[in-house]
């Protein structure tokens, strides 16, 4: 059995695990982050290889990260949400620890560990879309990870989903993480609860669960409410289902996939987003009833999917 590490580089923490041949994570271990501190985020990663290694017969590493990742798997040229700037993070893990190293874009990584380990076992076509702070995308063609010629393809969550809509944070305006994400369902909830008509229902239990204060709702605070039946939340998640699926509509008519896989933490609010996704999608496709459809699909490997899927694509 041979064995590779995969690391998954979040805004908040570092989390590393080892990984066998068949997707399973035989150890693990976490780091907070420290997101302004390019020496001290490098080093972190370090420190949890060693960690791992010192204990594991590690082939190589893989290392995931939201960001623009180069070609060669090598560089991370941009990422959003860390302090790094054409950053050779491959050269400078592989020196601290003397093992092989793969640099990925987070939901890459993720992506191919539903591909392999999760819920897009059985298909050879999919789309990964997590749905968290921001809308994270990754593509899988013909068995294939599409990385693109530049290495930075499926940032699906900035395709223009609305001319001139909703700020985006990437600086555009109008993109599906403007009206799919986290951070938009958080954005709708406390308009509702305070008194915006352009939401149906009362706020009542969303301001109970946020302690009266329509400012500190959060995502999970609104799955609660809908998970316990109140109508505005149930209507805020199915709105954001809705944008989700006229999204996929598009991505059907370029990809062809054979399944969506939605992760990320607005996916905890399970058939209460998927069903109204699979709705709006079924609206969106072209060709109607005369064509499959591609099926909708919560991901299965949870906050483990970065780590598996960096380290299985480590080995390739």
């Amino acid at each position: 059995m041979t064995y590779s590490i995969g690391v998954d580089v979040g805004g908040t923490k570092i989390a590393a695990g080892v990984v066998d041949e068949k997707g399973a994570i035989v150890a693990r271990t976490r780091r907070d982050t420290p997101s302004r501190d390019v020496a001290g985020i490098v080093g972190a990663i370090v420190a949890v290889t060693r960690e791992l290694a010192a204990d594991h017969d590690v082939d190589v590493v893989g290392v995931g990260c939201a960001g623009f990742i180069d070609a060669g798997r090598s560089r991370v040229m941009f990422a959003p949400n860390l302090a790094w700037r054409d950053l050779p993070l491959r050269d400078d893990v592989g020196a601290a620890t003397g093992l092989p190293v793969v640099v990925e874009n987070d939901a890459n990584a993720a992506a191919w560990g539903e591909f392999r380990f999760g819920a897009a076992e059985d298909v050879d076509d999919m789309v990964l879309l997590t749905v968290g702070t921001g809308v994270g995308g990754a593509v899988i063609l013909d068995g294939e990870l599409h990385r693109g010629a530049n290495g930075i393809a499926g940032e699906l969550g900035h395709m223009r989903l609305v001319p001139d809509g909703q700020y985006c944070g990437c600086g555009l305006r109008g993109c599906v993480e403007a009206y799919a994400s986290g951070t938009a369902l958080v954005r709708n909830a406390r308009a509702a609860a305070q008194g915006s008509a352009a939401f149906p229902g009362s706020p009542e239990r969303l301001l109970d669960l946020a302690g009266g204060d329509a400012q500190a709702i959060t995502g999970p605070m609104v799955t609660q409410a809908a998970q316990d039946g109140d109508p505005l939340a149930r209507h805020l998640i199915a709105e954001l289902a809705g944008w989700l699926g006229a999204a996929m509509g598009s991505f059907v008519s370029i990809f062809d996939p054979g399944a969506f896989v939605i992760g990320g933490g607005v996916a905890d609010a399970g058939e209460l987003l998927l069903e109204p996704a699979q709705e709006a999608l079924w609206r969106n496709i072209t060709g109607g009833t005369h064509r499959p459809f591609a099926t909708v699909r919560l991901a299965t490997l949870g906050n483990d999917a970065g780590i598996v899927g960096a380290a299985d694509l480590a080995r390739i």
